[in-house]
């Protein structure tokens, strides 16, 4: 039986080991360097980097290969949660149970931490060495790729979506649009670079997409779920704050156990997709298992 702990902490460690290099690697004044590596390395469950790894050992690659690009996802994941907690977005106070970046330095800072992320993920992006043409055009595929899910046609233009629909009652359908672009387009870009990077075909890259919307869709159904009924000491930040701040979430359109049989319908197609791939993509199955199962 395929040990999900055990992959996902391994997996973990060398992403963050990685991490930890990289910032080491490319120090710059000591406040932000603080910033930085306090956000950075704050404990995050690290799903998109894991994603990506996963994404190429499911179509017989090298993860190695893809550890960079994993990186990069999870700096930018990390910029987006920095900048999504200041007092001009969502004023979150805790985020991983910890003082959000601009309460435990200040609100300039945690705006620059968030930038220099953005822009180091990009710089190590682009600094992968690599040994013909192929592989350069491989990886400038990757930086577009993830240029796209982060910004103003995916995870921004999210962002922006959110912002616009606070105080007013979504349907269901645009709510899927805003959470497509919010959440997953990130968690697509994290499979699909990784498995473009292991030299996957178009009928495996089809597949791993329709995976990828699914858990995607159904990350942001947990997230709701959890904001209505999660532990906030488990969960590291507050509960509660989409109805105080009153969001559009699944829980308010749905109910809460619509909801949740709509996250097990979304997992269900996730692990259909995933059908025509060999026990490689045990990891995949058992992660979007995991995602909606999860406590925080």
């Amino acid at each position: 039986m395929f040990d999900l702990k055990n992959y996902l902490n391994h997996k973990s460690r060398v992403v963050n080991d990685t991490l930890e290099n990289i910032l080491l690697s490319t120090q710059q004044g000591e406040t932000i360097n603080k910033a930085l590596k306090y956000s950075l390395m704050a404990g995050g469950k690290r799903i998109r980097p894991i994603l990506c790894l996963a994404a190429t050992e499911a179509v017989d690659g090298n993860p190695k290969d893809a550890l960079m690009a994993a990186c990069a996802l999870e700096m930018i994941h990390t910029y987006s949660l920095i900048h999504d907690d200041l007092p001009a977005m969502d004023d979150d106070k805790l985020r991983r149970g910890k003082p959000t970046c601009h309460v435990a330095f200040d609100e300039a800072t945690a705006i620059l931490a968030g930038d220099a992320l953005l822009t180091m993920a990009f710089e190590i992006l682009a600094s992968v060495p690599f040994e013909n043409n192929g592989q350069a055009a491989k990886w400038l595929q990757v930086i577009r790729i993830i240029a796209i899910a982060a910004g103003s046609r995916g995870m921004i233009q999210g962002q922006m979506l959110d912002i616009a629909s606070e105080g007013r009652r979504l349907n269901v359908s645009d709510l899927e649009s805003m959470h497509t672009l919010k959440t997953g387009a990130l968690i697509e870009a994290s499979l699909q670079c990784g498995a473009l990077l292991a030299e996957a075909d178009k009928a495996q890259l089809g597949f791993l997409k329709t995976y990828a919307r699914n858990i995607g869709l159904a990350f942001q159904v947990a997230d709701d779920i959890l904001n209505v009924e999660g532990n906030p000491e488990v969960m590291g930040k507050a509960v509660g704050t989409d109805k105080l701040n009153k969001k559009s979430t699944y829980p308010s359109l749905l109910g809460l156990d619509a909801s949740k049989q709509f996250a097990q319908k979304l997992i269900h197609q996730a692990l259909q997709a995933l059908e025509t791939f060999d026990n490689k993509a045990e990891p995949l199955r058992a992660m979007a298992t995991y995602i909606i199962e999860r406590k925080r």
